[in-house]
C-alpha cells in the first residue's frame, strides 16, 4: 500500500489517453452554461516536475508528453499559449482537435519556458480541470472540484499546490478514500436553474487487486444514485485477469442501467527484446459526449505515429 508513486509516470502515454478524454469530455460538458461538480477521487500531487529525480528515473515522459511536444507542438501552435496568450482566445474547435487541445493546455503550464524548450512542468488531473473551469469564458459560472488523496506525501503536495491556486470554496480537498467519499457527493447539488450534472474522473493505481473490484462497485452505486452522470474510467492493460474484466463489467453495468458508454485503448507496443513498464491502458466513459468518439478517431492515429515502438501498437475505441 502507497507504494505507488504518479511523479514516476507523469506524462507517459497513460496520462496522454487519460487527459486527453478528460479534457474532451469536460469541454463538452462545459458548453452549457449549469455549474458542473467535477470529482477526482484520487487525485494524486495535483502537478509534477518532469526534470526531477522521480521523471528522469523512469523516463516515461520522454517516451510520452516529450515526445508529443517534439513532434507536434509546432504544428498545432501550442507557442501560443506558451507566448502567454489566452487559451481561450488562441483555440479553435477544441472537439475537433481535442490532441491540439491537450498540448494547447499543457503548453500554458509552461509559458516561462525558453521557446522551443522542452516542457518541464505536467499538470495532472486536478489541475487540468482547475485549468479548465477557470478559464475566461467560463469563470463565472462557478464549478466545483472536489479531490481525494490518502498516499500522504501526494497528500502534503497537492494541499500546497491547490493552496497556490487561490481557488478558495470551489475547491475542497480531503484525506480519504475516494471510492467511499464517492457516495456523500452523488448526487451532486443542485445549479441555480436546477441542473444537477457531475464528472467523475476514478483512477486509482491499481497497486492492489481489490481496486478493480472497488471501481466497479463505486460506478454501479454512482449510477444507482445518480444515473445522468458522467462516469470516466482510467485502468491499466496489463496480464492479470482482473484488467481484462473491468471493461466488460463496466459496459454490463452500462447497459443494465441503459446508459451509453465509450472504450478507447492505446497501445504503443513492445520493441524488439521486450521493455519492462506498462505499454497500454484504456478509458472508459458512461455516458460520454456523443463528440468524443469520433474526435478520438481523429486524434489517437497521431497519438500513435507519435508515440509508437514496436510489436502491438495500436488503438480502439468502441461505444454503444
Amino acid at each position: 500500500m502507497f507504494s505507488y508513486r504518479h511523479a514516476f509516470h507523469a506524462g507517459n502515454h497513460a496520462d496522454v489517453l487519460k487527459h486527453l478524454v478528460l479534457i474532451a469530455t469536460a469541454r463538452h460538458l462545459m458548453q452549457k452554461s449549469g455549474a458542473l461538480t467535477l470529482i477526482d477521487t484520487h487525485a494524486g500531487a495535483g502537478i509534477y516536475r518532469l526534470d526531477d529525480q522521480a521523471a528522469q528515473t523512469s523516463g516515461e515522459a520522454l517516451a510520452g508528453i516529450a515526445r508529443l511536444q517534439a513532434a507536434l507542438a509546432t504544428d498545432f501552435k501550442t507557442n501560443v499559449a506558451a507566448a502567454g496568450v489566452d487559451q481561450a482566445q488562441a483555440a479553435i474547435d477544441s472537439e475537433a482537435n481535442i490532441l491540439q487541445d491537450y498540448l494547447r493546455l499543457i503548453a500554458g503550464f509552461n509559458r516561462s519556458a525558453a521557446p522551443g524548450a522542452a516542457w518541464k512542468v505536467y499538470p495532472g488531473s486536478p489541475l487540468i480541470l482547475h485549468a479548465l473551469m477557470s478559464e475566461p469564458g467560463r469563470a463565472a459560472v462557478h464549478d466545483r472540484l472536489r479531490l481525494f488523496e490518502l498516499h500522504p506525501t501526494d497528500w502534503q503536495a497537492l494541499q500546497a499546490h491547490v493552496a497556490q491556486l487561490g481557488a478558495g470554496r470551489q475547491v475542497s480537498m480531503a484525506r480519504e478514500d475516494g471510492f467511499a467519499a464517492l457516495k456523500a457527493l452523488l448526487p451532486p447539488p443542485a445549479a441555480a436553474g436546477g441542473s444537477r450534472r457531475a464528472l467523475v474522473l476514478i483512477d486509482p493505481s491499481y497497486e492492489i487487486k481489490s481496486d478493480y473490484a472497488k471501481v466497479a462497485a463505486a460506478v454501479q452505486d454512482g449510477l444507482k444514485r445518480f444515473v445522468t452522470g458522467v462516469y470516466a474510467v482510467w485502468y491499466p492493460i496489463i496480464a492479470r485477469p482482473e484488467a481484462h474484466a473491468l471493461p466488460r463489467r463496466l459496459k454490463t453495468l452500462a447497459q443494465q442501467a441503459g446508459r451509453d458508454w465509450l472504450h478507447a485503448t492505446l497501445h504503443i507496443g513492445v520493441p524488439p527484446g521486450g521493455a519492462p513498464g506498462l505499454s497500454a491502458s484504456g478509458m472508459f466513459v458512461i455516458n460520454p459526449p456523443h463528440t468524443l468518439a469520433p474526435a478520438l478517431r481523429d486524434a489517437l492515429p497521431a497519438v500513435v505515429q507519435v508515440l509508437g515502438r514496436g510489436r502491438g501498437q495500436g488503438y480502439t475505441v468502441d461505444a454503444g
